[in-house]
């Protein structure tokens, strides 16, 4: 999530825990290991278990210490944070690593190989260790971070892999039905009641996502198939700049498609991705019969910047009941202010599961709040797709 400096957390204050989340600190520069422990140590619900220079002693120490979550730096002596990463996992296969990494362009492509190599998440680290103590953003996000994710292992007690794509489906292809969800889901005690989708034919696909999300975009994308070729595809991933150029190039690889971060004044286009750009937020206008993009830089909304609520809201303004919002795994609740409008609007919205998403928190925001059509499993979430843009809504 990218996170600017506003006070207040979207997690709220903490009561102590019987059980606190067990943290490990891998970072080679002492400055932040002190600072980072000193952090958890505060925290009524976490306990720091362990800090390390290097990769190699983590991963040695990982099985003796249990960590819930790992922080894990990417550039470190001996052994990186890229290498550590696969053996920590190994060792603790429901282990949670947080990757924290300087936002260079090399460290955001490592961040997101890492995602696909089992990592959690990732928090982007200002340049300087001095930056590190100074910064207030960096140290609510780190430690909201750290809560999310462990609080997610500790409800599950398991790891959290994106399931194997299924193959594309051609435009118009009928997929196989997955099993009947009924009209009323329970998930963790809070009953979801589900609405109809809409009567009208899409002809927008928007996704959000935050904690988990690329891996869960590129196995939607990936699943999409040749539908993708008739119409346009707007998200908006909680991520900082950098990191979402890379995003936008691994969507293109993804989907084959023209796929880049979206222009301010662009027009939306079918057969086209456009990712939010970092620190800015995405929304659609209509100009003189064309709709495009414009890119605001006003204050972050739910603590992110880019957020979801914003696109969400100014596409069911544009498109009425041809908008489809579908909000995968991420932590806190953007999205669902945006989905009420597009339900609102005669539009749908479907979600992803709790089961498959990292942290079940905007999707079950969305979901809590009525506005979802559908709450899937991510392997469940493209098919759907391409079959509603089809015209079946069953």
């Amino acid at each position: 999530m990218s996170v600017a400096s506003v006070t207040g957390s979207p997690l709220g204050t903490v009561a102590p825990a019987a059980d606190p989340i067990k943290v490990m600190v891998v970072d080679d520069a002492v400055v932040v290991r002190g600072l980072v422990g000193r952090w958890v140590a505060d925290e009524a619900d976490m306990i720091l278990v362990a800090s390390h220079r290097s990769g190699r002693d983590a991963v040695a120490d990982i099985s003796r210490k249990k960590p819930d979550v790992v922080i894990l730096d990417i550039e470190m002596p001996d052994m990186d944070g890229l290498t550590a990463l696969p053996l920590m996992i190994a060792e603790k296969r429901d282990l949670m690593v947080l990757m924290a990494s300087t936002l260079t362009r090399r460290n955001a492509e490592i961040s997101l190989k890492c995602l696909s190599l089992g990592a959690a998440d990732y928090v982007p680290k200002p340049e300087s260790n001095a930056g590190v103590t100074t910064s207030p953003a960096f140290k609510r996000e780190l430690i909201d971070k750290i809560r999310a994710l462990g609080r997610r292992r500790k409800v599950a007690g398991r790891t959290f892999r994106a399931s194997a794509p299924p193959a594309p489906a051609a435009v118009g292809q009928r997929v196989a039905a997955p099993s009947i969800v009924p009209p009323s889901v329970a998930f963790h005690d809070h009953a979801v009641k589900l609405r109809p989708y809409g009567t009208t034919l899409p002809k927008v696909l928007l996704i959000g996502s935050s904690t988990g999300g690329p891996q869960a975009l590129t196995v939607v994308l990936k699943s999409l198939g040749s539908f993708i070729e008739r119409v346009p595809v707007l998200i908006t991933q909680h991520m900082p700049p950098t990191f979402t150029t890379i995003l936008a190039e691994h969507a293109a690889k993804a989907t084959g498609r023209p796929a880049a971060e979206g222009r301010d004044g662009e027009p939306v286009l079918p057969g086209r991705i456009y990712v939010a750009p970092g620190s800015k937020h995405m929304v659609v206008k209509r100009t003189g019969g064309t709709t495009v993009l414009h890119l605001e830089d006003g204050p972050p909304i739910n603590f992110c910047k880019p957020a979801v609520d914003p696109m969400f809201t100014s596409a069911a303004q544009v498109w009425g009941a041809q908008a489809f919002g579908c909000v995968l795994t991420g932590m806190g609740h953007d999205g669902a202010h945006g989905a009420g409008d597009i339900v609102s609007s005669g539009g749908s919205v479907i979600v992803q599961d709790e089961a498959t998403s990292v942290v079940w928190g905007m999707p079950g925001a969305v979901a809590q709040a009525g506005h979802a059509a559908a709450v899937l499993p991510l392997d469940q979430i493209a098919p759907k797709i391409v079959r509603v843009f089809s015209g079946d809504r069953s």
